[in-house]
């Protein structure tokens, strides 16, 4: 039969818990202030947020937002009903939702192409390729924008569906601009995946198409959804190449839209924030479903492996 021996459990005199607890000066010098800086960093990032939520679902707020300044002394959803019944709003959002998808998606397809090609492949002008890249992302695309007016004003006679007011061509707009920098960024991911990989499946058999999409890519899946978010939200937000490419306001983004609410005689601050609360809503849900990746992608290239 066997004999199960119970530990007996060991007390710890009150003296000796009080001589081990961490006097309050150095806790709060050691650890505690974390707590209050973190506190007033929360009710900093909070309150503006408190303030709009309050202003979007007063149905007085109109051309001032004075009227908010008692947080949520009403509430209604009136505000959100005039944005579809007053208003283009979900006709911009729907533009928005758009142009940002599918620039998210051909900024991965493109810079992940690239920075394959220049991680993998040794050929004449390599090095010259990626310093021209490391070149260009330092100067900001709003410095172009004339040059991509008089582009596309060309373009349009040739071919109207890249010329201005179209959506297609602000696409390949984002597009051209962002591949530099994102391409540059990726590279230093896809040089961390080891070559010994690729070498042991093109022994058997593997082509570099397969390579590519079966081996390399899921490995960097980290900074391909961080590349996407980003590039979603830049485009998302952006309000002076989508003004000055899309002229129409039937393709008009959010930014522009919410832009006419506001920039002229005429204030619509309640329809302004309601929309405001409305435009944040898909940037938190990508953000929050790709949290996981974002850490690891934006370090996952700062050491080669």
């Amino acid at each position: 039969m066997s004999v199960i021996e119970q530990t007996p459990q060991v007390e710890v005199p009150e003296a000796a818990a009080r001589e081990n607890k961490m006097p309050f000066g150095r806790w709060f010098k050691e650890i505690g202030f974390r707590h209050v800086i973190g506190v007033i960093a929360i009710i900093y990032s909070v309150f503006p947020i408190l303030y709009v939520f309050s202003a979007a679902l007063n149905p007085s707020v109109g051309t001032t937002l004075t009227a908010s300044n008692s947080l949520f002394s009403a509430i209604s959803f009136e505000n959100f009903a005039e944005l579809g019944s007053q208003t283009r709003f979900w006709t911009w959002f729907g533009n928005s939702l758009q142009i940002g998808i599918i620039t998210s998606i051909g900024t991965v397809l493109m810079g992940a192409a690239a920075a394959y090609a220049f991680s993998r492949f040794r050929f004449n002008g390599r090095r010259g390729g990626l310093m021209a890249l490391m070149v260009v992302q330092m100067f900001p695309q709003l410095l172009a924008f004339v040059a991509i007016f008089l582009l596309l004003l060309a373009l349009g006679d040739v071919v109207p569906a890249l010329g201005l007011n179209s959506k297609l061509g602000l696409i390949c707009v984002y597009l051209g601009g962002a591949l530099g920098a994102n391409t540059f960024l990726m590279y230093g991911t896809f040089n961390s995946i080891p070559m010994e990989l690729d070498e042991a499946a093109k022994i058997d058999g593997a082509s570099h198409t397969q390579i590519y999409w079966t081996i390399v890519l899921p490995l960097v899946t980290p900074i391909l959804a961080v590349v996407g978010l980003l590039s979603f939200i830049s485009a998302f937000n952006d309000f002076v190449l989508a003004n000055t490419v899309l002229t129409g306001s039937e393709n008009w983004t959010m930014a522009i839209g919410m832009n006419s609410w506001v920039g002229g005689m005429d204030k619509h601050w309640d329809w302004f924030t309601a929309g405001a609360i409305i435009a944040a809503l898909p940037i938190l849900l990508l953000f929050l479903f790709l949290q996981k990746y974002i850490v690891a992608g934006l370090t996952g290239g700062s050491v080669k492996g």
